[in-house]
């Protein structure tokens, strides 16, 4: 009788401690692995394609580092020697299937990056240093602008004269080079289908319905 009484309640303390266990596993989610590397392409804004070159394809490699990212883009098949303007921005016209969104605005918050040029075989490369991943934002206490991210990426043509074959008005330029004296939009990354936020946000989390990006990453 004695050793059935220890045996029952060690298998009692067995059972108990496989609860606690399936509890904690069930209530505990694990924290998702920081993203060391994000790849993504830019699509044509459609009205202006053929301006810079229907073909054209561009691709774009974030790599977290130390203290700063590192961004690497690549064009290929594009009409050689246009200048073009890299930013990073708060919002994209497109959807994330890459069409023109009908209920866009406006771009909102928009950070010049760097400067970009097709060469004479219609090649695009360059590569920038900065904090992108995650973390990247702006704010202006003068105009009350809070903190806000720039999660797309996108390049707008430098000489608006170079958007005029596809309908673009030259006399009523965007604001997205040095002079503000732009043309429109070439080509800019999607939203996530899930998330609805751009590709530089590598750490999204739920909050109520929406998302937002982790910046603790």
């Amino acid at each position: 009788m004695t050793y059935s009484g220890n045996t029952t309640r060690a298998s009692k303390c067995l059972m108990l401690l496989a609860l606690a266990m399936t509890i904690l596993t069930a209530t505990v989610e694990p924290q998702a692995a920081e993203v060391h590397k994000t790849t993504f392409k830019l699509y044509p804004n459609p009205p202006f394609a053929s301006c810079f070159g229907s073909n054209a394809t561009a691709d774009v490699a974030v790599v977290r580092g130390n203290l700063a990212d590192t961004l690497h883009i690549t064009g290929q098949n594009f009409q050689p020697n246009l200048a073009f303007d890299l930013f990073t921005i708060q919002r994209t016209q497109l959807l994330p299937d890459g069409q023109v969104n009908p209920n866009f605005t406006n771009f909102g918050l928009a950070w010049y990056q760097t400067d970009l040029e097709s060469d004479q075989y219609g090649n695009i490369n360059a590569t920038i240093h900065t904090i992108l991943l995650d973390q990247i934002f702006g704010f202006d206490p003068d105009v009350t602008l809070a903190p806000t991210n720039t999660f797309h990426v996108g390049f707008w043509f430098n000489n608006p004269k170079d958007a005029v074959p596809c309908g673009f008005n030259a006399d009523n330029p965007t604001p997205f080079n040095g002079q503000h004296v732009a043309g429109p939009n070439a080509m800019i990354s999607v939203p996530n289908a899930k998330t609805n936020l751009g590709p530089l946000c590598t750490a999204p989390v739920k909050q109520g319905n929406t998302y937002v990006c982790n910046i603790n990453q």
